[in-house]
């Protein structure tokens, strides 16, 4: 009954979350580092009320009995073969392993000794060729797989407003953006690894309300300074200024409990959640209790359009509805910064097209945005103001209209060869 709880509890989804993705669950607020400690504190104790009561049946302890090699194999086969990560895996486990274990070890226990461990070895064998998940997730795949006919057309009336047309931001609109206060200011960022110097004294503003497009080519540094911004790597030298406090040197998740959400350029989704579980992580930052996080995770999900499959798994998603849910997981914990890290990135133009209604919708709830992304067109169409990185280095600051014409920007590009052609 307690890890029952434990899994429908906060404390529960974290574990998953942390498991299925450390990465994006520390993203979405999570303090990983005291979760872990957490599990172990109350794993710990739960082996001691175990340990308790088997002393009692065994009635004479000893260490063959207590820590043999059967012993201590058979509390971690029979999980693998039910299934970590729920309640259900070691009770799946115990049902079918240990009867048949115990039946042939007192039939055929004289004529071959060890038969118990046989079974065990060869039920691991077979979980890790079937189901390297356990029995659980297999059979829970099996019965929730979508149908041949594909995802129903969402229809709900209630999200069609997140894909209504936004008209591109005005030049009075993007005029007002830069005059409002610095929310995000890097100062002479650099980081190096060894040798290599992947990003060098980079420094830009980010003002309230604006959508500021870092864009460069492959091996630029983008990703790279992402990480420098919220807590993922530490920089070299330099500073990260957001409302004017240096965040350097805070970890991720208290980045985000402080206004910042983050998406990554490879999609991290808690897979074995549903859609509506993996937002709610994101909203536990900044709810206080568990009817607040749901509250908030469903006005996230309505906002980029995934209503009507709220309650669909994670891992039977379209790149699209991935990159959307991922949106919002972010919003969920009510950031006032928003950094997408190739957010379009997989996406057909249609699909870009439906995204970029999103983000403009987002823009229009004075959402500031910081967005990386190597589809000019796109980018041009959404953001106020660009930063161009080459080789780690802004080479270029300003209005799209006239990056996308500087010679520097064209060279990084297409390369020196073709610096008469126009981006």
């Amino acid at each position: 009954l307690l890890t029952r709880w434990v899994e429908r509890s906060r404390f529960g989804m974290a574990l998953l979350s942390i498991k299925q993705n450390e990465a994006a669950a520390e993203a979405a607020g999570i303090d990983t580092y005291s979760w872990k400690l957490r599990a172990i504190t109350l794993s710990a104790a739960l082996a001691g009320v175990v340990g308790a009561f088997y002393a009692v049946v065994l009635l004479v302890v000893t260490p063959v009995s207590v820590f043999g090699m059967l012993v201590s194999s058979q509390a971690l086969v029979v999980t693998m073969f039910g299934g970590v990560g729920t309640m259900w895996g070691p009770v799946i486990g115990s049902a079918i392993l240990i009867p048949i274990a115990e039946i042939l070890h007192s039939e055929l226990g004289a004529q071959l000794p060890g038969i118990q461990g046989v079974i065990y070895g060869a039920a691991v064998t077979a979980v890790i060729l079937a189901a390297p998940e356990g029995l659980f997730w297999k059979l829970r795949d099996l019965i929730r797989r979508p149908s041949v006919s594909g995802t129903p057309v969402q229809t709900d009336a209630e999200v069609m407003p997140a894909f209504a047309q936004v008209p591109p931001r005005t030049v009075e609109q993007r005029e007002a953006a830069e005059q409002a206060e610095i929310i995000l200011e890097a100062r002479g960022l650099s980081k190096q690894f060894g040798g290599l110097k992947a990003v060098l004294d980079v420094s830009f503003q980010v003002r309230k309300g604006m959508i500021l497009g870092i864009i460069g080519p492959n091996g630029a540094g983008k990703t790279t300074a992402f990480n420098l911004l919220n807590g993922f790597l530490p920089p070299s030298a330099g500073e990260v200024l957001i409302d004017g406090r240096n965040v350097v040197g805070m970890k991720p998740h208290e980045v985000c409990a402080i206004g910042v959400g983050r998406t990554f350029q490879i999609m991290r989704p808690f897979m074995r959640m549903s859609v509506a579980d993996n937002v709610v992580v994101g909203a536990y930052v900044r709810a206080a209790t568990d009817d607040e996080a749901h509250r908030l995770a469903n006005e996230a999900i309505a906002k980029v359009g995934l209503s009507a499959m709220a309650d669909r798994m994670a891992g039977q998603l379209s790149s699209k509805e991935l990159r959307l849910m991922e949106l919002a997981r972010a919003l969920a914990g009510q950031p006032r910064l928003l950094l997408l890290d190739e957010t379009l990135a997989g996406l057909g133009q249609s699909e870009a097209e439906e995204l970029i209604e999103v983000l403009r919708r987002l823009a229009a709830d004075d959402i500031t945005i910081v967005i990386i992304e190597h589809t000019m067109h796109a980018m041009v169409q959404l953001a106020d103001t660009f930063s161009v990185l080459d080789h780690g280095s802004i080479i270029a600051n300003g209005p799209p209209a006239e990056v996308v014409r500087d010679r520097a920007v064209i060279e990084a590009y297409l390369g020196r060869d073709r610096k008469s052609t126009r981006l």
